[in-house]
């Protein structure tokens, strides 16, 4: 995002601000892949593949969320009316078509605690997962750091009733019983991705309850 465009409709102007620092984070253009010469001679180079072709590669879902903690470096997680069998969860949620996974977790995030958080907004993770259960498609998604709330701010989260009834910031051992163990491998693997600095990709199993 050019930090001169236009803020987008209906995005908060810290929103907005957040995203346009974390998009200077992204690659300078000499990082990037340039045309080599066989793309230039190539006549059908950046056409879209066929259709036949389309239809045959993997299909996913694309999520993303926001993985806070309070002060004590307490996990947060919400608790999802809708999956006994995965109840606690980052606030977060299944992109919208053309969105990128940034905007996806700050725009869940708001929608479901109120919050605007302050980040740093790094990538912490991303997750695998195959198809499973009653879905039958792959998903993919991403996990970026929004930071420490402060009392006030955890008081002050407001739950969409449609999707969860409860939140909470918990010790580790804590969320270990309440969680399925992939479930709570996947949010050590985030801790550590906080601790150290240096992003997790993780394979999610659908699992067992």
């Amino acid at each position: 995002m050019n930090a001169a465009d236009p803020p987008a409709p209906g995005v908060p102007p810290e929103e907005e601000a957040l995203l346009s620092a974390a998009a200077e984070l992204a690659p300078a253009p000499s990082m990037m892949r340039m045309p080599r010469p066989a793309d230039q001679d190539d006549p059908l180079a950046g056409l879209p593949p066929a259709p036949h072709y389309a239809e045959t590669v993997p299909k996913f879902t694309g999520w993303a969320c926001v993985f806070l903690t309070d002060l004590e470096s307490r996990p947060v997680q919400l608790r999802a009316t809708y999956s006994s069998s995965h109840p606690w969860q980052f606030p977060g949620g299944t992109m919208d078509h053309g969105e990128e996974p940034l905007r996806t977790a700050l725009r869940e995030c708001r929608e479901e605690t109120g919050l605007v958080v302050k980040g740093p907004l790094r990538l912490l993770a991303s997750v695998f997962s195959p198809p499973g259960g009653s879905w039958p498609y792959g998903t993919a998604g991403w996990i970026f750091d929004g930071g420490c709330l402060t009392p006030e701010e955890f008081r002050s989260i407001t739950l969409d009733a449609g999707e969860h009834d409860d939140v909470r910031a918990l010790g580790m051992e804590e969320w270990r019983a309440l969680m399925p163990s992939h479930d709570y491998a996947r949010l050590e693997a985030v801790m550590a991705a906080r601790a150290t600095g240096t992003a997790q990709h993780i394979t999610w199993g659908w699992g067992e309850a």
